[in-house]
């Protein structure tokens, strides 16, 4: 039988092929479980019959306002019922999501809006300052909508525009929405930090969100009706997909406007809790709330976190608040998270030091992801399997960016040799986990030796007064640079400059000592990353 024959009449038709969308995810919960709880916010309660009918009266009024396919709508929300439903009804227009990092300055949010282009921006009211700045730097002039949250009035004067529920009054609850006409269309935007630059627009495609829903439900374990606290901003690629994959699994959105110890602890008790995501920070904000603030968990509750592995003594001690820790890792341009440290039962047993080290590994690839690996940029060739090699970390496969927007040179740069370079060096061990050394703009080069600024920041939080920590070069006369480090304590703790650095000696090599010990608060952006590229200025003008 020739090959041929597998494919003769055996054509893509609708009755066996339709473009792949996180819309259906949708669309099905709400017809299985029309009843089931679908969002909660503070005294609000909405269950997916109603999630579906107000994405679709979204979609209808924006359609009515002239938004169609490839169109940008501009959002700037905090963790609220809006931004939940803008992640279905805009792009059920084929419209395109963009989110926007609420912390941002007005200039580089004008920078997004017009580089966007955006049609439509909706604004929180606690953000309306923000984008009247904004919106007299930029360009565009879009149509403005207004929201203003009933949980909290007042938090701001609200932007001249429609009103959001006025909005939806317009629209149509049984609005015949059309699924993409190419599952490659893209569903959503996201701009980089922009930490040297200008930042770049991240296109995801329906296919590559749709897929990612599959993964995150895999890897975080959600299974069947999750409870999912928001202490993720849904601005961060897209809240990691979770809008989306809630949606797949007809699990339960727990909003939050803020990030605050007190309100977490309650509501992971009386909405009973099971998943949540962020960075390390957010532990940190749990673990050192006062006492008053904390209240004992009624069961586990699964917590993935992003960023620098956590130390064991952070792990520890999540553990013992009732929390079960999933270390990840990712890019904006891999949809969020497409790595997970795949814990094995065997490791529960090995000694404290050894699972630790286990602990530090950034791990496999994501369920959905296709290849992960670390290659020699110049060679493009594997590095040896040995946790020793150094190489940059390399992904390919369907859970990829589509691309940079309107930067192809970016975009061709990124995906040099038909794979996504991540920028961060790191090694492969023997098994096939990864770990990250560092990126390769964070190597301090001292005296012609690498330094991982990362080893020299796990070597300092093993001492019991740090709360936070990063490392940076610094220049130096004599060896080029050295490794600066910038401490924040916990409440109450101290130590010297000299104390610290003596226990740094029993877990490092002489030259990868930081020379220079200062304690402040670090600077932080609003996921809780710590912000090096402010650090590297700082010490770059020490006196």
């Amino acid at each position: 039988m020739s090959r041929a024959a597998y494919s003769h009449g055996l054509d893509k038709r609708p009755a066996n092929f339709q473009p792949l969308t996180p819309l259906s995810f949708l669309a099905r919960a709400a017809q299985v479980f029309p009843g089931h709880v679908a969002v909660i916010h503070g005294r609000q309660r909405m269950d997916y019959a109603a999630l579906y009918a107000r994405a679709r009266q979204l979609a209808s009024a924006l359609a009515r306002h002239g938004i169609g396919k490839g169109d940008t709508v501009s959002a700037l929300l905090a963790n609220t019922p809006p931004m939940i439903e803008c992640h279905y009804g805009v792009p059920m227009l084929g419209a395109v999501l963009n989110t926007i990092n609420t912390r941002l300055d007005a200039a580089t949010v004008a920078f997004i809006l017009d580089h966007a282009e955006a049609r439509v921006l909706i604004v929180d009211s606690e953000f309306a300052e923000l984008a009247r700045e904004a919106l007299a730097k930029a360009k565009v002039k879009p149509v403005l909508i207004s929201y203003d949250d009933p949980e909290f009035p007042g938090l701001g004067a609200p932007l001249e525009g429609i009103d959001y529920e006025a909005l939806l009054a317009e629209g149509d609850a049984d609005f015949a929405w059309a699924m993409p006409d190419d599952e490659w269309d893209a569903i959503a935007l996201n701009y980089t930090s922009g930490t040297t630059g200008n930042p770049k627009g991240v296109v995801y495609s329906h296919r590559g969100a749709y897929l990612m829903c599959f993964a995150n439900s895999l890897a975080a374990e959600l299974g069947q009706h999750p409870v999912y606290l928001w202490t993720l901003p849904m601005f961060h690629c897209n809240g990691w997909c979770f809008p989306w994959t809630l949606s797949a699994v007809a699990g339960t959105h727990v909003c939050l406007r803020w990030v605050r110890a007190g309100e977490i602890f309650r509501v992971i008790a009386t909405e009973k809790v099971t998943h949540l995501c962020g960075a390390p920070i957010v532990m940190a904000t749990l673990l050192n709330a006062p006492d008053a603030d904390k209240q004992p968990l009624p069961h586990r509750v699964r917590f993935v976190t992003a960023a620098a592995p956590p130390p064991e003594a952070v792990l520890a001690s999540m553990g013992e608040a009732g929390f079960e820790v999933v270390h990840v890792y990712g890019l904006t341009e891999v949809y969020g998270p497409a790595v997970v440290n795949a814990w094995h039962a065997a490791w529960d047993g090995l000694p404290a030091a050894e699972r630790a080290s286990l602990k530090s590994r950034q791990g496999v690839r994501y369920p959905g992801l296709e290849d992960l690996a670390v290659l020699d940029p110049a060679s493009m060739k594997p590095v040896p399997a040995d946790g020793a090699t150094l190489g940059e970390v390399m992904f390919r496969g369907n859970l990829v960016m589509k691309g940079y927007f309107k930067n192809q040179a970016a975009t061709e740069e990124a995906f040099a040799g038909g794979w996504f370079h991540s920028g961060d060096l790191g090694v492969m061990h023997a098994d096939g986990y990864i770990q990250l050394k560092d990126r390769s703009k964070d190597i301090i080069i001292s005296g012609g030796e690498n330094i991982s600024s990362i080893e020299v920041e796990d070597a300092l939080y093993k001492h019991p007064a740090v709360k936070l920590v990063a490392v940076v070069a610094r220049p130096d006369a004599r060896w080029g640079e050295h490794p600066c480090a910038f401490v924040e304590l916990k409440d109450g703790a101290s130590v010297t400059a000299e104390a610290l650095a003596a226990f740094a000696a029993e877990h490092l090599a002489r030259y990868k000592l930081p020379r220079t010990i200062l304690f402040e608060e670090l600077p932080k952006t609003s996921t809780g990353k710590i912000q090096k590229f402010a650090l590297r200025e700082r010490a770059k003008n020490l006196t």
